[in-house]
């Protein structure tokens, strides 16, 4: 990894092939990366600390199948503000429902467009009626529901 300028680096093979295999499996052991590049595991530590450091890596969690507990049904939900001006309080807002799994500042149409995942329409149809559209600043909404989810990844490098 080299620095391009102060915000974007350059990765090199050894790093894509670390990024791709820990996007791909966030618990493989440093030991098996390093067994597929041909190095050391002190050598692949010492890249995934320094991907840390930069910035790239933010994180590793688990991924859960919310279809196991009964969570169905996503829908993205465009939503309109009053004014500009009351998104923070609005997004302030949003944290609170836990259904509510993404939010993006949008250009467009909304001003916000959130992803929600919720055990069926009728659980959707509460948390927007019961808690969404109650929010001060929120004018209006559009929902779509999600049929099917056939892609989610991360960045392949």
């Amino acid at each position: 990894m080299k620095y391009k300028d102060q915000h974007t680096i350059v990765l090199d093979g050894i790093d894509k092939i670390i990024l791709n295999n820990l996007s791909d499996n966030a618990r493989q052991s440093i030991a098996q990366i390093a067994k597929i590049v041909g190095v050391s595991p002190t050598a692949i530590h010492q890249r995934i600390r320094k991907l840390e450091e930069s910035g790239l890596i933010t994180g590793s969690r688990m991924e859960f199948n919310p279809n196991v507990v009964g969570y169905s049904t996503i829908a993205f939900i465009g939503i309109y503000l009053d004014k500009s001006s009351s998104y923070a309080n609005v997004i302030s807002s949003i944290k609170d429902i836990s259904e509510v799994i993404e939010a993006h500042y949008t250009t467009g149409n909304y001003a916000i467009f959130a992803k929600v995942l919720c055990k069926d329409n009728n659980h959707l149809m509460n948390v927007l009626n019961g808690s969404i559209q109650s929010i001060k600043g929120i004018i209006r909404t559009e929902t779509i529901i999600s049929l099917d989810q056939k892609i989610n990844r991360q960045l392949k490098f």
